[in-house]
């Protein structure tokens, strides 16, 4: 390798674990022999403020739902389902079943009855803890669908599992509320006849390398799979992180708002790295209170995937227009973009931030960056972003807003992250440097390859996906397209089964197209297609509440989705977007045309994932129509 080649592979050496460990419920038990007192949760107090949860207090809820679940029959290895909004009670029932000796396996609240059918029937769970009535009525269904033969899906034709011989049938799976102290009391009381021998015995009958949890893929880009994480990818990813990123966490007591679903790997992770450590956690269950919650409890961090940046970036913006202050808003906004460039040029070796820019910087500050962070709390010092790519324009407005964006990278498989950016070494437009522990590596296709103690396991009943998920050297392989720069931080560039190929020959990767045209705050999601095409177009999905708030300031009338599409003015705010994200790549590579859609993409439609992902070949398919009549004209 010559000293101008590029690097094809990044490690960060590994953290031992601190202590040893059986499974992942040890470093809980840990830390409530160190410091009993420790808050390591807090919850709603009613008026608007919040209660801590001691670990001590929650081990002791955590013993006494393991108890009942044990008395319902859980036995070591029975699979559970969990099916609720983002609360306290998850973080609860997530440690009993696990000290019950039992395997979790998550489902997105917001999942349909055939969908909850087809994970029951490729699971075997025992039992479905869900939180409120609906979702108690979207598993019922799903269980009678599953033993009805009606829920088949994806994962009908599975082989036996031989683990599963004695596991009940699919109608025999018993559905309990876990949505607050009253139906985890009604749990506990099964478990009335479960001595404290019985349940130790359970609690530590699982070894590092056993299953701790099933976590079901998103199927952006084929049908979802279940991932087999392991206790040791959990407990050791949780011991090495902890040091790598102990600026953003916080060397002493420091508290995070999880609001991303539970069911999301990122999250759980992310929740249990914190309860290892003693970092408090609170839950907002949605959008409708984050607000109010960020206000109230007010984190010292917080982790979100990019369309939750995406969607405060443009608010900012909407806001500074109805305030008739666009001028100011936008001015501000590439102030923020600019210092930020700067001062990453300077940490790269070049010239700072100018004594001008510095002083646009300081008066914006006054004036805008105050606001925005008073609105998240006022005391978050860093900001995580996961699960998909942020355009670097965004996260260098954050960062020079005051909010330093650090982002990372991961997958269900790879027990999420396993690249991030920390303090200090920060490059964005990377998703930063492998953690502790990780070997990243990029193949002669620029397929980017993982390998490390949080990589997962293999797929629950598919040997043939889990043989080939790995090449011969054990490295998983991701599908994800990317590039190592000479200090080892990783690019992530678009989706292997995403490339597009033009008539002409040319390779197209949508995604940074895509990231671009979403900067203008009319649109929602941009979908670049053109393979095997003569030309490269775009499918087009707007904001509705941004359609709204435009449309209201710009003194127009009240217009559905369908009327925003066919108007001009919109059109041309659309072509804009496109024209920047044409300006970046070649004319062969640019979007040539592209199409308004009346209709949003999102979780009901089957087109976006819980964690806001594009359903890629789903919105291709349902779409290829429209995509047909771009080209036939």
């Amino acid at each position: 390798m010559t000293a101008d080649a590029p690097i094809t592979e990044a490690a960060t050496e590994q953290v031992a674990h601190p202590d040893p460990a059986t499974n992942v419920t040890d470093g809980v038990l840990a830390l409530c022999e160190r410091d009993p007192r420790c808050p390591v949760y807090a919850v709603p107090n009613g008026v608007g403020g919040w209660v801590d949860v001691t670990i001590d207090s929650f081990v002791g809820q955590v013993r006494h739902t393991a108890r009942g679940l044990i008395g319902l029959g859980v036995g070591v290895g029975d699979r559970v389902v969990v099916m609720a909004p983002t609360s306290y009670w998850w973080a609860v029932i997530d440690q009993a079943i696990w000290f019950a000796g039992g395997v979790s396996v998550p489902i997105y609240e917001t999942s349909s009855p055939q969908q909850v059918a087809d994970v029951v029937r490729h699971a075997a769970p025992r039992l479905a803890l869900v939180g409120g009535a609906e979702i108690a009525e979207t598993v019922r269904r799903g269980v009678e669908a599953a033993a009805g033969g009606q829920g088949t899906g994806e994962h009908g034709a599975g082989a036996p599992d031989p683990d599963d011989r004695d596991r009940p049938a699919a109608e025999a799976v018993r559905v309990l509320a876990v949505d607050g102290d009253e139906a985890l009391r009604a749990i506990a009381a099964h478990g009335d006849g479960v001595d404290e021998a019985t349940l130790e015995a359970a609690r530590s009958a699982a070894c590092l390398d056993d299953v701790a949890t099933l976590v079901y893929t998103s199927g952006t880009t084929g049908r979802p799979k279940g991932v087999r994480i392991t206790h040791r990818n959990l407990a050791e990813g949780a011991a090495n992180i902890v040091p790598f990123a102990r600026d953003i966490l916080g060397a002493g007591p420091s508290r995070t708002l999880i609001f991303l679903p539970l069911a999301h790997v990122l999250a759980r992770a992310v929740q249990l790295i914190c309860l290892h450590h003693g970092i408090q956690v609170a839950h907002s269950p949605g959008a409708a209170r984050l607000t109010d919650d960020l206000a109230s409890f007010r984190p010292e961090w917080m982790l979100a995937v990019p369309r939750v940046y995406e969607k405060v970036h443009h608010s900012l913006q909407d806001a500074a227009r109805d305030a008739g202050r666009a001028q100011i808003a936008e001015s501000a906004r590439r102030t923020a973009v600019e210092y930020s460039q700067a001062r990453q040029r300077q940490a790269d070796g070049g010239d700072g931030p100018s004594t001008a820019l510095r002083a646009k910087r300081a008066l914006y500050d006054r004036l805008v960056y105050r606001r925005l962070r008073d609105r998240l709390g006022g005391q978050i010092r860093y900001m995580v972003c996961g699960a998909s790519a942020l355009n670097p324009e965004i996260a260098h407005f954050f960062t020079g807003a005051g909010l330093p964006v650090q982002e990372g990278y991961g997958l269900t498989e790879s027990t999420a992250p396993i690249t991030l950016n920390i303090p200090g070494a920060t490059r964005l437009g990377t998703v930063g440097l492998p953690v502790p522990g990780s070997t990243v590596r990029v193949a002669d296709d620029g397929e980017v390859l993982l390998r490390g103690s949080v990589v997962f396991d293999g797929y629950h009943r598919d040997e043939r996906a889990t043989e080939e998920a790995f090449d011969d050297a054990g490295f998983f392989r991701t599908g994800d397209l990317g590039a190592l720069d000479e200090d080892g931080y990783l690019a992530i560039t678009g989706r292997k089964k995403e490339l597009l190929v033009t008539a002409g020959g040319k390779n197209i990767h949508p995604a940074p197209l895509e990231e671009r045209i979403r900067l203008c705050p009319l649109v929602a999601h941009a979908v670049v297609v053109g393979d095997d095409r003569p030309f490269v177009a775009a499918l087009i999905t707007l904001d509705a509440e941004a359609v709204a708030s435009w449309s209201a300031a710009a003194g127009h009338e009240e217009m559905s989705l369908s009327e925003a599409a066919e108007h001009s003015a919109v059109r041309v705010q659309v072509q804009q977007a496109v024209d920047a994200a044409n300006e970046a790549v070649s004319r062969a590579e640019s979007v040539r045309t592209f199409r308004i859609l009346p209709l949003e993409f999102s979780e009901e439609t089957g087109h976006v994932t819980p964690s806001q992902k594009l359903q890629r070949h789903r919105v291709i398919a349902d779409c290829a129509e429209e995509i047909e009549a771009i080209y036939s004209r």
